[in-house]
Order: C-alpha cells, then structure tokens, then sequence
C-alpha cells in the first residue's frame, strides 16, 4: 500500500522548477497558475535566489506548485491515504482531488500572503530542538511560555513564539537552531491570518477523496472533503502534530513517496518509522525509478506486526 507525502515551507531550494517545466505543457500549466495568481512563479521557481524564495508569500506557493508538478510527472497511482506537513497538506488535498489545481494555488496564494501579514504584526520565531528526552523537551518550551509548533517525531521539535525566549531555550542533551523564518507559525500569532483563509475556503468546491487524508491535527484519517479543507484552514494557527501522522502511515501504508521539493519528511520517516520504505523524488532524473516504486508499493497490501 502506498502514500504520497508532500513537504512543508523550507524545503524550497533556488531554481527548483526548472527542470519539471522543460515539460513544454508543464510549463504551461505553471504558467496558467501564475496568471490565476498573479504571482511569476515561473521566474520564481528558476532564477530567484535564497532570500526571495524564502518570503513566506513566494515560499508557499512555490511548495505547492512544485508538489503538484511532480505528482502530475508520475501519471496516476493507486494510493492508500496522503498526507502534507503544513502547507503540504494543500498539495495532498490537491493530490486527492478534494480541491482542483487552480484552488489549490489559490489558497495557498492567500495563505502565505495572510501568514506573512500576521508574522509581521508581533516579532517571533522558530527554533529546532534536535535530540534530548521528549519530555524534558516539551517541559523546557512550556515553562518558558513558547509552543511545540511542529512535533516532528524522530527526535525534532520545533519550538515557537517570543525571540526572547527562543534565545533563553536550552533544553538538557538537545541542540538548539535557529530557523530562519519570518514568524512563529502554528501559533496564536498566526491568528490574524485564520479569519481571511476562512472566507476564501467556504467559496471553494470541494469534492469527496480519492484516497483518505491524514490530518496534521492529530493524524486521523478523513474521507470527508469539507472536514479536510477546514481543518487545514484552523492548523494555520495551531501545532502540527507530525509525529501522529507517521504513526498512521505506519498503520496504513509499506511504502511512502516524497513529491517535489522532496527529502525532509522522507529523512523523518527514516528515523521513526523504518519498516516503511521511502523514495524522495527530488528530480525530474528519479521519475522511472519513482514509478517502479509506485508499481510495487500500491497493490502491495500491508502487512500487521
């Protein structure tokens, strides 16, 4: 049984879109996107450098665009669920049908603009927690009035809020770095951004899965597509609970695909979950060895124990 996995903001790398659109009708689409968005992805995907593609409104989109992109050069496959960290859970709905590919882009247009809104109105920040004892972990973020943003399992928390703070964060046997983002997102202070993500969401169509959801809220399944789209809309301004949704997977599925800009989540899966087998399809190089994956994973039924 096979999942596709999408990744979430600070995957992106300078010139990631090239090579998916020498496809003359992917760059077609990726061009149409732009128009419906009013954003040059195009020029953004190739040419713009680190810092331009690290702004939280060009990074998103960018994400999303590359998910899709890359989904759309495997052809179709047969999967069990999907799932997205962050903003990837709008390339897995997408990925699933539940929203069309112009919706897609849209929302997360939307999304990034909002989030970098919000992430102006109150300095904060993020930082990785590598290693130490969970607890000790989660203890050391709460008592110094931050919050577990991204629980990522495998030995990485990402703690959120006040730059004071995050400065004072030390836990015992963990690693302590710095992200370089604009904003404590998966937070309160993303609150601002909920409201506006809430009006463009009620006006979208959307349709039942072709395969169920894992949500970042608490890794359950969904089947219900309005469900899907909500709950990605309200993890705007809450945790990320990645850690459960590898927990599912591990339930559900013997092999994991990472769709463009791919490696982080696969990198996850890897330390955590191990029996499941991955495959990162970090380029246009990989689609053959990616679709043999695919061949071998998505009727293979999954096995207990």
């Amino acid at each position: 049984m096979l999942a596709f996995i999408a990744p979430g903001q600070g995957a992106q790398t300078p010139g990631m879109l090239a090579p998916w659109i020498a496809d003359p009708a992917a760059k077609l689409l990726l061009t149409q996107w732009s128009h419906e968005i009013n954003l040059d992805l195009v020029r953004l995907g190739t040419t713009a450098d680190a810092d331009e593609i690290k702004d939280t409104a060009n990074a998103q989109p960018l994400i999303v665009a590359a998910g899709l992109l890359g989904a759309r050069a495997l052809g179709r496959a047969k999967l069990a669920v999907v799932a997205g960290h962050s903003v990837g859970e709008i390339t897995a709905a997408a990925i699933a049908g539940v929203i069309d590919d112009v919706d897609a882009m849209k929302l997360v247009r939307a999304r990034g603009i909002e989030m970098a809104k919000a992430a102006s109105l109150k300095p904060a920040g993020m930082s990785a927690v590598l290693g130490g004892d969970r607890e000790v972990v989660l203890r050391a973020i709460a008592d110094l009035g931050l919050v577990a943003a991204n629980d990522n399992g495998a030995g990485q928390i990402v703690a959120a809020g006040d730059l004071d703070a995050l400065a004072q964060l030390a836990p015992e046997g963990a690693r302590v770095r710095a992200l370089a983002v604009a904003g404590a997102f998966h937070t309160s202070y993303m609150q601002p951004a909920v409201e506006p993500l809430w009006s463009i969401a009620a006006a979208i169509e959307v349709h039942s899965p072709t395969c169920p959801v894992i949500s970042n809220k608490d890794g359950t399944v969904l089947h219900d597509g309005r469900e899907i789209l909500d709950r990605m809309v309200a993890q705007i301004s809450n945790p990320v609970r990645w850690d459960l949704c590898m927990a599912t997977l591990e339930g559900h599925v013997s092999g994991a695909l990472e769709v463009p800009p791919a490696g982080t989540l696969v990198g996850l899966l890897k330390r955590a979950v191990p029996i499941i087998e991955t495959f990162a399809l970090k380029s246009v190089a990989d689609v053959t060895l990616a679709q043999e994956f695919i061949a071998r994973h998505q009727d293979e039924p999954k096995t207990e124990g």
